[in-house]
Parts: C-alpha cells; structure tokens; sequence
C-alpha cells in the first residue's frame, strides 16, 4: 500500500465507524420515541402485508399518480439498494485498485444490471432535480408561491439528498471508466462490452495515462464515493427529522404497518376511540379513568403508527396539492401538518424519556426539547397571519403546535391520504385531535354547538321535527311502504331505503329521493322506509370529533334496523353509505349496503330500466331533469373512500343523447365539495369558497348539467353556481342535478 491508499483507508474508515455509530444512536432514538405512542395492533395478516409491501415497492403503485415522477424514483430507489454492492467494492479498491467482488464482481449480468442502474440513477436523479425546479414556489401562483407542493418543505435537506445521489452515482461511472481502463492495460481480457456495456466507452478518457496513475485514480474516486456515502449517512444521522432522507428506510415499514393488509387506501371508516389500545365501551364509559385520554391532546398520545407516520414523511407535497383547504388559502396543509407534529415529537421525545430529575435540571436537554415539552397544547392559537401560513405551524411552540384554524379547515376528503406515496394516515390523525378538542376541552367552532344540539333532540342536523321525514313522499303516484306499519319487517320487501336526513329534509335533496322511489317502483323492486323511526347516521358528528354523539346516534340505528330485519339497504347520501357500510359493522349492525347509483345501474344493465328518451324528448316534470352535455362531480365519500366511481359514469354513458364530459380533477383526483368533516354545517369564514373553486371548475366544461351523487355535494354545489348565476357568470339553464334525475327524465317520454 502506498501513501495514499494508507491516507484514504484512515479517513474512509474514521468516517465510516462515525457514520455508523450515529446512525446506531438515531435508530434506538426512533425506537424509542415510537414506543411512546399509544398501543395500537397492526401486525395481523403479515403474509397479506408482506405481498402489499412488495407490490407497492416494486410496483410503485402509489406513486402512479405522478408517472413521470414514478419511473424516476423507482430507478433512483432500485439504484439504493442494487449499487450498495459498489459501496463494498470501493472498500476493497482502497486496498487493492484491481479488486472486485468474489463470485459475482466480474459475472457479466452483475456488470450489466450495476451500469444499467447507475446511468438510470443518473439520468433519474437529474429528472427529479428538473421537477423540483419546475414546480419550486417561486415561480409558482399564490402568496409567496403556495400553489407549489414543495411550499414549506425544506429545500437544503432535499438539495443534499439529490447531490448524494447524484454524486455517488458519478463516482459509479468514473469508476467503472477506470476498471475498464485498467483491465485493457492489465491484459486481463475483461475490456469488452460484455463486461462493461454502458461504462466501457467511459474509459476510453483515461487510456493516455500510466497504470500507477490509473490505480491512484480508482483509490481517490473510491474514497470520494464512499465519503459521500457516509457524510450523508452522518447527516441523517444528526437530523431524525429529515424525512426526504429517511423515507427510503421507514416507508417499508410504514407500509408494512397500513391499516389494511390487503393494501386499500387507509380511508372509509374511522377508527373508533381508543385509550391504550383498546376501543372503549361506551356502555362502560363511566369506569374509564379520569386521566385517560379520549383522543388526542398531547404528541405521546398518538399511537406508535401515528408517530411512525410523521417521521416517515418525505415532505413530497402531493397531499399538499390535492387539498381542498389549502387550494382555497386556508391554513390547512396535510404536508405541514405533518412536519410540524414530526418536528414536536422528535424535539419532546428526549423529554418525556427522561427521568423526573432530569426533567426538573434541564440538564442534557436542548433547548429545543424543553420548548416542545412547555407547549401546554397541540392545537390552539398561533397568531398567524393570513397571508404567512406558515405561521400557523410552531413545532416548538410556545403557546401551540397547530392553529385552530388549520384543525377545523379539513373536509376529511381524503385527497391527502389517496395521494400520499407512503400511506401516512391523515384523516385519521386530525379527527383525533377534534375528538380532544371536542370532548375533553370543548373547544370547537360555535356552528357545530348549534348541530349537536339538534343531532341530540331531534335526531338531525338542521334540528326539524321527525314527523316531517316522509314529507318527501306526498303526491307520489304510488305508495311508499313504512316499516312498522305498511311491512311488518323488511323481509317482505327487496331493499330498505334509508332516504336520510338530506334526502328527507332538504329541498333540493328530496328531488333524488323522489327520483330514485320513482325509479325503483318503475323497475319493480320493492322497498320500505323507516320514517320517523329513521335518525341521523352520525357522520357529522363523527368527523367534527364528537365520538359520543357519533355512538349514540350509531347504536341507536344499530337497534332499529336489527329490530326490523335490515340486510339490504339502498342509500342516497353518500356520507350515509359509507357510515352504514363501514363503521356500523364497528358497532354491532352488518348490512349489504349499496349506494343508489350501484343499484340503479345494475337494474339498466338486466333491461328493468331502458333509458329510451333524448334530452329534447324526456320528461321535466317533476324531479326528472337532463341535457345534452353533462359532467360529473366524484363525492369524495363514494369515490375515494370506498371506490365507486363507475357506476355513475356507466348510468351517464346509457342516456340517448346526452355526453359526458369530465372536469379536469375527476375520479381518484376529484376536488372536494366542501360538505365533509361536518364542513357542512360550519361557516367558511377564511380563504375563498371551496364549492365555489369546484363550481367554476364544473362550469368551465360547457356543462349544461352538472350532475352528482350526493345531496352534501348538491347543496354545495348547488349554492356555488346560484352565486355564479347571480353574478352573471353563468348562464341561467345550467343546472346541478343528480345522476337518478337524468336517468328518471330518460326513462320517461315528455
């Protein structure tokens, strides 16, 4: 060994050893801080998880949204774990410039998979680094470029990232240049393009030097590669929350750990309270202890998943670019969120793992940690300001983590969830938050004061008289059979129609519920209807945090359809849908639950309905209206949290005459309403209106009908274009209708 190589094997492995050992400390570190949360089993079906866990790695399905971006993060992330061998070959070339890996360092398919992974890291580190610059916030619209994704997340982390790869990934190329060299000089025979097929070419730079000079060459670029290795090593090392680094560790686990083993989306049915791990029994609340939390007040109240969750964010922003709040200038984003309680919980974990001494000296602990551990809540005032969002996210407080502002502004559309590349739980984590504030602090907006008392007395959101819940059934040319008192049970008819509280009490609601009663009858399925023995689902409730309200009213219903022999249900709403299907089964009421659209397409398909009438020859009377050019509007709780888009779309496709025309965000990608997270019942008093946002959307198609498939979403949508009309942006014969109207006026002849 010469000088050099005796200088280059000291720092490698001085910095090496260091690199390691920290990166040994931030690992017990994140064990430790994961083990603070809250109990939670996620280790059911690990066969099952373990296929999920393949199919979205090497599949990158849940980076598909972005395929451009998709094929370039799988080369560079494949290129991680297959160019790790030539981290252990550099080793050796520091000891001998010749060396190559035993068995496999001269197999030609070895060669050819590492040049292929070098040059498609290469060119997929510079294509990422292009993206980044393409949409980077300052040549992006909105208050200081907010429209970006990459608005807030830390440019110098994901910069070094990029330069690491890209470094390394050089070093690879050079290097191989250099072997190549060598191999013709050594007479070796390995010089040929079976050996180095896309590298070869590389050395042909080199050949006017000498073999010493070669060999040096391949010493100082290994150590420069393996410098580079292990400084960013070193670097996420010192920095646990540096989530653009780190992801490419954890997101294997925080896939593995998903909700549901099978791989769906973690949306649909909220998970119900828990303290410690176990669900409560709200039958039992009265023995709970007085200490227990009922959801989530303090960052350790989280469980070891929702801890997981923030570390595991990559800062990608793609929630942030789909959420309906943030889009329209309100303070919510999903992705700052998520870094603010990442950065609260990295900095207080020291604390809370510390002893009482410690906590009382102070000593050892940073001044970050004993900021974060004086933070009196999570949620509460920040004094931000409308126009520095930001401001609304203070990790290490002093008075909160998150603004008030930023809880209340979610729809729980579930946007951010669908898009999110590593299955972070969104949704789930900020109904958390409401149900501490809701419960415990009873700290809310006034609005929902408002809807709970009325859930509470009579049962429904806008507080009106159950009698009135068969109201939308007069002047109907048939009879519309009651349980109870029409049917003794349910199984002498086909389907109960739970119409809802929409569907039963508002207006323009009651045009679907006629339309699909009309339908039905027409078709010769036979339904009944609760009426006044009907009560609200609870949706609302739920998701505004008021878990107790969300179980009485559940328990209720639960009691009456078990009572009344309910299996099949058809339902309008579809908050309805997806409370019945997915969170009733939570306590006790198993039902096959279809939403109308589902059962009004299948009853085309066997021919009991045939759509036989054109726009210009179809019945307007009534709740039936159409037209020729329609779009469609994807309720984010009949698309993204349960799946059914096509049945609205197929019903659509079966009118004579009419076309459909599809809005820019349409399908998995749909912009929100407005309605959901109990959003609904709420004043939208910051940023600009999201059904406005969505109804010039809609409008901009030329659409002469926007149709949709739920009344929330035909409320919303409804009072976005009367604005719209008002101001004389839109024309006056446009009209927001349900896909049930446009299929009862083309079933009829005018």
């Amino acid at each position: 060994m010469n000088a050099l190589q005796i200088v280059a094997v000291v720092v490698c492995f001085a910095v090496t050893l260091t690199g390691i050992a920290l990166l040994v400390k931030t690992v017990n570190h994140f064990l430790a801080t994961f083990r603070l949360g809250q109990p939670e089993m996620r280790t059911d079906a690990r066969g099952a998880r373990a296929v999920t866990l393949v199919r979205e790695f090497l599949g990158h399905t849940r980076m598909s949204r972005l395929p451009v971006v998709a094929v370039a993060h799988w080369f560079t992330m494949v290129s991680f774990g297959v160019l790790f061998f030539t981290l252990i070959n550099a080793f050796g070339q520091l000891f001998q410039p010749e060396f190559a890996l035993p068995l496999i360092g001269h197999f030609f398919l070895y060669e050819w998979v590492t040049d292929v992974f070098a040059f498609g890291g290469f060119i997929s580190i510079l294509v990422l680094m292009a993206i980044r610059q393409q949409n980077h916030p300052r040549s992006a619209a909105g208050e200081g470029g907010r429209r970006s994704r990459f608005y807030g997340s830390s440019f110098w982390q994901a910069y070094y990232v990029e330069l690491t790869i890209l470094g390394v990934t050089l070093c690879i190329g050079v290097l191989r240049g250099l072997e190549w060299t060598l191999a013709r000089q050594l007479g070796t025979g390995q010089d040929t393009a079976l050996h180095f097929p896309l590298t070869g070419w590389i050395g042909n730079a080199f050949l006017g030097l000498d073999t010493a000079t070669v060999t040096n060459l391949i010493v100082i670029v290994a150590a420069v590669k393996i410098l580079i290795s292990f400084a960013w090593m070193i670097t996420i090392a010192l920095q646990p929350t540096m989530g653009v680094a780190w992801h490419r560790f954890l997101a294997f686990f925080n896939i593995f750990f998903k909700r549901h083993a099978d791989g769906r989306t973690s949306l649909g049915p909220l998970q119900p309270i828990s303290v410690k791990g176990e669900p409560i029994n709200f039958e039992e609340i009265e023995e709970l202890d007085e200490d227990a939390a009922l959801g989530v007040g303090k960052v350790e109240d989280f469980t070891w998943k929702g801890l997981l969750d923030f570390t595991t964010c990559t800062e990608c922003g793609r929630c942030q670019s789909q959420c309906p709040a943030w889009n329209t200038d309100k303070p919510l984003s999903p992705k700052l969120l998520i870094m603010a309680l990442r950065d609260h919980a990295h900095a207080k974990s020291p604390w809370l793992l510390a002893s009482e001494e410690v906590r009382e000296s102070g000593e050892g602990l940073s001044d970050r940690t004993k900021a974060a551990a004086a933070v009196g809540s999570l949620v509460g005032a920040t004094g931000y300001a409308a126009d520095a969002p930001l401001t609304a996210y203070n990790p290490h407080g002093p008075d909160a983590v998150i603004d008030q502002d930023v809880l209340w502004s979610c729809t729980t559309c579930g946007a951010c969830v669908e898009q999110c590349p590593v299955d972070i739980e969104h949704v789930d984590e900020i109904v958390d938050m409401r149900r501490y504030q809701v419960l415990i602090e009873s700290a809310f907006p006034s609005e929902l004061g408002g809807l709970f008392k009325n859930l509470e007395k009579n049962a429904n959101p806008w507080g009106m008289a159950p009698r009135m819940r068969l109201d939308w059934a007069k002047d109907l040319p048939f009879p519309v059979r009651i349980v109870g008192q029409d049917v003794e049970d349910l199984s002498e008819v086909d389907y109960l129609f739970w119409v809802g509280c929409a569907g039963a009490l508002e207006d323009r609601a009651k045009k679907t519920t006629r339309a699909v009663a009309e339908l039905l009858d027409t078709a010769g399925v036979s339904f009944a209807v609760l009426g006044d023995g009907e009560a609200c689902t609870g949706d609302s409730a739920r998701r505004a945090g008021n878990e107790f309200l969300f179980q009485m009213l559940a328990q209720q219903n639960v009691e009456m359809l078990n009572e009344v022999g309910a299996t099949k249900i058809v339902v309008t709403c579809a908050h309805c849908f997806n409370t019945l299907k997915n969170e009733y089964p939570q306590v006790g009421g198993t039902y096959e639950v279809v939403h109308h659209t589902q059962l009004l397409n299948r009853l085309v398909r066997e021919k009991r309905l045939v759509p036989v009438a054109r726009p210009d020859e179809a019945s307007s009377v009534g709740a039936a209206s159409t037209a020729e050019k329609v779009t469609y509007h994807d309720p984010c709780y009949l698309g993204r949290h349960n799946n059914v888009y096509a049945p609205p779309r197929e019903l659509i496709g079966s009118l004579p005459g009419v076309t459909l025309t599809e809005m820019p965000r349409h399908g998995e990608k749909s912009f929100c309403c407005g309605a959901g997270g109990a959003r609904m019942w709420m004043e939208e008093k910051l940023g600009t209106r999201i059904n406005l946002n969505r109804t010039e959307e809609a409008l901009a198609t030329g659409a002469d009908r926007i149709a949709v498939g739920c009344p929330f979403c035909k409320v919303m949508i409804s009072d976005g274009l009367t604005g719209k009309q008002a101001d004389g942006s839109a024309r006056e014969d446009v009209e927001v209708v349900d896909v049930a109207q446009m299929l009862l006026a083309a079933v009829r002849r005018s």
